[in-house]
């Protein structure tokens, strides 16, 4: 810390400081930050349970990062490239997520979380945590992040610094009240009639041959009667779907969480991963009856369809920037507690290192979230839906000081504000989708969060 006053004070700039520790016992980095959040705090978790406990969470703010417009990923990941040049940080390799990190996510759209629900929620924002913590096969690590002006003194800065430690707790995550007193109430902001109606013009866009898929939307709102607990649904969200991205953003007083089964990317040095989930169906209690569901929907032209749009379009996009791109020659199924999807998942040897949120950018909106081609249904989804979508369909994960990280897709997520929750979920359409069908399947997809929101 002395060395980062010494540099504010010579350059006069503001120097952030970066010291990284192994902790020996074991450690919930979601329980940590979900619990130990003030009121207003900015806090990010980020987990697949079923992957060695990996776990990226983190309170705070010592730096935000942000842009909007088409090239907004772009903007913020040469902010993170500045920021991470500058900063006097320790050398950490393991496990991922440790170390310095940038946290936080993205709208769909461009200019995207507009609508004062969305409040908080820039079309682009990450922030750098003032106390970060990662779990993973490689063991648990703790960060703490101390942006340092030329006026500070290291009693100050350690004051600081000692005075956040010593308000994290390490209780566990509370239990979700099963039967608060009082009513609740759901509505679509748009009538399922209206859905339909979605589905139907588009269908007969893509006959027509406007585009070959597009993906439309609903939102929900479920009002409680006391205020929702992000970290009480976290603790269901992980029990329930293991294999999913369980995470949650906080901004101001919302929170956007979500089990999201999809990857946008995954960038390790020189390799990057996706995956191409289109396609999906529901599941039974029965395993007979649910092994006949996932065969069918192995078996189905549509879904398939659907699938390799979105295959064809990532391929597409990764192969200017890589050596080579590889996608599995079939979709396998992708089972979560409530549906079943196909997924494809693809591969690249990348041609130069490209960061995390670089590569962010070049997918997003994969057809799997957006369309096919891109712009057509870009134009199209604001003009169908009728809402804002915000954060759903964006992206949410973390980057880290060499420009590794993670992004998933923001799937089978509510955005949480008091007593409010709205809930997304969409559908991809294609020239054989039936609305009454893509309905139906939007309310599978809802019902992942609705059953824990709407009492």
């Amino acid at each position: 810390m002395g060395l980062a006053l010494a540099r504010a004070r010579r350059t006069g700039q503001p120097v952030l400081a970066s010291a990284t520790a192994v902790i020996a016992r074991p450690l919930d980095p979601v329980a940590v930050v979900a619990v130990s959040r003030r009121k207003g705090e900015d806090w990010f978790c980020f987990e697949q349970p079923d992957r060695d406990g990996y776990a990226v969470a983190g309170l705070g703010c010592a730096r935000s990062l942000g842009a909007s417009g088409e090239d907004r990923l772009a903007q913020v990941s040469r902010q993170w490239d500045r920021v991470r040049a500058a900063a006097l940080a320790d050398p950490v390799q393991a496990p991922a997520g440790s170390g310095l990190v940038a946290v936080g996510g993205f709208a769909f759209a461009d200019q995207g979380g507009d609508s004062p629900a969305w409040s908080g929620f820039a079309p682009a924002a990450l922030v750098v945590p003032t106390i970060s913590l990662a779990r993973g096969r490689g063991g648990a690590t703790v960060t703490l992040n101390v942006d340092v002006s030329a006026d500070d003194t290291v009693d100050e800065l350690l004051e600081r610094v000692q005075a956040r430690l010593t308000g994290l707790r390490s209780d566990e995550l509370p239990i979700l009240d099963p039967s608060p007193v009082g009513p609740y109430r759901v509505h679509s902001s748009m009538p399922p009639a209206h859905y339909e109606q979605a589905v139907e013009a588009a269908v007969s866009r893509i006959r027509s041959g406007a585009l070959e898929k597009v993906v439309l939307a609903r939102e929900v709102e479920a009002h409680a009667p006391v205020d929702h607990d992000p970290a009480a649904v976290l603790g269901v969200l992980r029990q329930e779907f293991p294999s999913c991205y369980v995470f949650a953003v906080g901004r101001e007083e919302a929170t956007f969480l979500a089990a999201s089964p999809e990857l946008l990317v995954r960038r390790e040095g020189q390799r990057a991963s996706t995956v191409a989930l289109a396609g999906s169906i529901g599941r039974s209690a029965d395993p007979a009856v649910d092994d006949h569901l996932g065969e069918r929907l192995l078996r189905s032209d549509k879904d398939r369809e659907e699938n390799a749009i979105v295959a064809r379009a990532i391929s597409r996009v990764l192969g200017p920037h890589a050596v080579w791109v590889t996608a599995a020659p079939e979709p396998a199924l992708v089972k979560v507690a409530n549906i079943q999807h196909l997924a494809t998942p693809i591969r690249a040897q990348l041609t130069s290192p490209r960061t995390a949120l670089e590569l962010a950018g070049l997918l997003h909106p994969t057809p799997a979230v957006g369309g096919d081609p891109r712009e057509q249904a870009r134009r199209l989804i604001p003009a169908l839906e009728g809402f804002d979508r915000g954060w759903y369909a964006g992206g949410i994960g973390w980057t880290d000081g060499v420009g590794d990280g993670e992004f998933c897709v923001a799937l089978r997520c509510a955005l949480l504000r008091g007593r409010v929750a709205r809930l997304y979920a969409g559908c991809g359409i294609v020239r054989d989708s039936d609305p009454a069908g893509e309905l139906a399947e939007s309310e599978i997809k809802l019902g992942a969060l609705l059953p824990l929101l709407a009492g």
